[in-house]
């Protein structure tokens, strides 16, 4: 990744999509204080209970030997947009598993974007569906997420 003093922790870039905090719905707490995001230059563009869409810009220190986005930049992005999807209730929702597809490669400089939608949900389990796309429109990859909700409060970080 890059050096403190070109992207600090906490130094979000483009403003995140303005949602007011509200305490039954964990994504809003999510976007006050996200320091993974923050590192990648990831920016929340659309919030709602159970879809997200976020975008990055990919820099030269995201790519591989081959001079393409790295292939867990990429994930980092897709799970990062499925985590704003899942949590849309008062508990915290975690990773359960995940998988993705590369379908085709990104370059720096391109924007990404990932969109997540909800496709099951029951009880404490659901299923999430994510697309990371080109600024072309091409498909980046495909990933699908897991999730559990958690039975308690978010512990506050530190």
């Amino acid at each position: 990744m890059s050096s403190p003093s070109s992207h600090p922790v906490g130094d979000a870039g483009p403003a995140d999509v303005s949602v007011e905090p509200d305490p039954a719905w964990m994504a809003t707490a999510m976007l006050r204080d996200d320091p993974a995001k923050a590192a990648y230059g990831i920016t929340v563009t659309e919030l709602e209970r159970g879809r997200a869409v976020l975008t990055m810009r990919v820099r030269p220190d995201m790519t591989n030997g081959f001079g393409t986005t790295h292939g867990g930049v990429v994930f980092t992005l897709a799970d990062t947009a499925f985590a704003y999807a899942c949590n849309e209730g008062e508990h915290p929702v975690v990773a359960a598993g995940a998988e993705i597809t590369f379908t085709s490669p990104s370059r720096a400089g391109e924007l990404l974007t990932a969109t997540a939608t909800r496709r099951w949900r029951s009880g404490r389990n659901g299923l999430y569906d994510v697309t990371v796309s080109a600024e072309s429109g091409a498909v980046v990859a495909e990933f699908r997420g897991r999730s559990f909700v958690t039975g308690g409060p978010a512990t506050p970080p530190g």
